[in-house]
């Protein structure tokens, strides 16, 4: 899992796909955030991809970064705890001029049931479960 939180990281910015009836929607993401062994990513609750997500939590996302892709496929899970909201901010003190783990937006969910392939065109594929 830490091979994929650096991989998100050093991409900066990956792309997030949900589905919204039977309409896929992809939208640029930038957070990666690992906390009590899990992998996070950050959003607004007021946002339309929180609606979709709570709707069908399944989703995958997907960066490149130097002749190598990366495709994470799970579903995401909702923490509501202060403690993970924190944790993430902290990570990301850019969003702290948007967020806050005691307001009533900020939302941070982690992968469960997940598969991240790493690959290139010269190199076998990559799998790992978390």
């Amino acid at each position: 899992m830490e091979r994929v939180e650096k991989f998100l990281k050093d991409a900066g910015t990956y792309f997030l796909a949900t589905v919204d009836g039977d309409q896929p929607r992809v939208r640029p993401f930038g957070t990666a955030h690992i906390f009590e062994g899990k992998l996070y990513i950050q959003t607004g609750k007021s946002k339309d991809v929180s609606k979709q997500i709570h709707a069908n939590p399944k989703v995958e996302i997907s960066a490149f970064k130097d002749g190598q892709w990366i495709r994470v496929a799970g579903e995401l899970v909702s923490d509501d705890r202060r403690e993970a909201k924190q944790s993430m901010l902290d990570d990301y003190p850019s969003l702290q001029n948007m967020y806050s783990a005691d307001d009533d937006n900020t939302e941070v969910l982690y992968f469960k049931n997940a598969t991240a392939t790493i690959s290139s065109f010269t190199d076998a594929p990559v799998v790992i479960n978390f």
